[in-house]
């Protein structure tokens, strides 16, 4: 009987190991495009949501002369509560409470799209 050493079995294991671990790639692969298109149809809807209900203050595209209203491409990435927070309950008097009108997933589109910084 002939011996095949360690890379005589190396071969065929490796084999069954890639085509066990196929279908998991190909899942995760449709799956990361999935949550890549949910990203994006969440980032339009915010930015339909921003230009019916946002624009007229903080300027279309995020664009004003950010002197009485903040320029909200100037907004951290990392302050989501801060923005839902002043969203859903309004600031100093001037801000007006959104709350009782977008629904919590509304304001996460328009985080989405705040997060783009008007570039979608």
């Amino acid at each position: 009987m002939k011996e095949r050493g360690v890379w005589g079995l190396a071969g065929p294991a490796f084999a069954v190991a890639l085509a066990i671990g196929r279908p998991v790639v190909a899942d995760e692969a449709k799956q990361g495009a999935e949550a890549r298109a949910s990203d994006t149809e969440r980032v339009q809807g915010g930015k339909a949501l921003y230009a019916q209900h946002c624009s007229h203050c903080h300027g279309f595209g995020m664009v004003n002369a950010g002197n009485v209203v903040p320029d909200l491409r100037e907004f951290p990435d990392d302050n989501k509560q801060r923005f839902v927070d002043t969203v859903a309950h309004g600031k100093n008097n001037r801000m007006p409470p959104w709350g009782d009108l977008l629904s919590p997933e509304e304001i996460d589109e328009l985080w989405a799209y705040i997060r783009t910084k008007g570039k979608s």
